[in-house]
């Protein structure tokens, strides 16, 4: 079983930034499909970006031009980039990891993400 655990949230300014992380113990994740998602106070958990073992990306509209998924080279980190930050950003952030054709998924338990002046 894969144990994902999020680094990386805080408090945050409009327009600051912040860098996420994703790591799992006693496992690498170069195999894994990573999906970043979020979930905001009395809303649904909604995808953020996705970085698939060949280290394509995909994001969602809202966060486009500002967020940056990667691995590292090794293969046992996954990374959220956050620039410009808006309040709208507050969320828990959570990362799932998945292998390609898989049912079953692991999650991390998420980092809190509070962009405020």
């Amino acid at each position: 079983q894969v144990q994902v655990v999020e680094s990386g949230g805080g408090l945050v300014q409009p327009g600051g930034s912040l860098r996420l992380s994703c790591a799992a113990s006693k496992s690498s994740l170069s195999d894994y499909t990573m999906t970043w998602y979020r979930q905001a106070p009395g809303k649904q958990r909604v995808m953020v970006a996705i970085i698939t073992v060949s280290g394509d990306t995909i994001y969602a509209e809202s966060v486009k031009g500002r967020f940056t998924c990667s691995r590292d080279s090794a293969g046992n980190t996954v990374f959220l980039q956050m620039d410009s930050l808006k309040p709208e950003d507050t969320a828990v952030y959570y990362c799932e990891a998945r292998r390609v054709g898989a049912t079953v998924a692991y999650w991390g338990q998420g980092t809190q993400v509070t962009v405020s002046s």
